[in-house]
């Protein structure tokens, strides 16, 4: 497993889910969300300097039967963005089918979701961003540790 602070970034059409790793690869955890737009990659990268990420995976939403969709294709060019604005730290495309839906689950089973009052609004969407970005990042991790190699696949500048 390779040492060093991953990113994972779930972008939407309106907002972004955030979530880092720790050091050693081990746990993913929520960061923020972040409004799409103006100031987006700029946040991204503010981010990635001050967590010192060693590189930051974008979640790719391919159709369950692996085709590029306009959702998947709108996700590579946000991450070929990213990649520009980045270099030289890599950005990775991770297929992140059913993150959303599994963070929603995630949610509702949670004893403090409902108290926290991010049951429905603007609130709760963000959470959902986030655990969606914590999900992605999570299941990146895991697919290092047991196959050895970065998951997903390197796009733009990155090294």
């Amino acid at each position: 497993m390779r040492h060093g602070v991953r990113i994972a970034v779930d972008p939407g059409s309106t907002r972004i889910g955030v979530a880092l790793s720790d050091p050693s690869g081990m746990l993913a955890t929520p960061v923020e969300t972040v409004r799409r737009g103006d100031g987006d990659l700029d946040r991204i990268a503010e981010l990635v300097l001050e967590h010192e990420a060693r590189e930051v995976v974008v979640g790719y939403p391919a159709s369950l039967s692996g085709e590029a969709g306009p959702s998947a294709r709108r996700a590579r060019s946000f991450a070929e963005a990213l990649a520009r604005r980045l270099a030289p730290v890599p950005v990775r495309l991770v297929d992140e089918r059913m993150t959303t839906v599994t963070a929603q689950e995630q949610l509702r089973a949670g004893a403090s979701y409902g108290r926290r009052g991010a049951r429905g609004g603007k609130a709760r969407r963000s959470v959902v961003d986030q655990a969606a970005a914590v999900v992605l990042l999570q299941s990146a991790l895991d697919a290092e540790r047991q196959t050895g190699h970065p998951p997903g696949e390197t796009v733009g500048g990155g090294a």
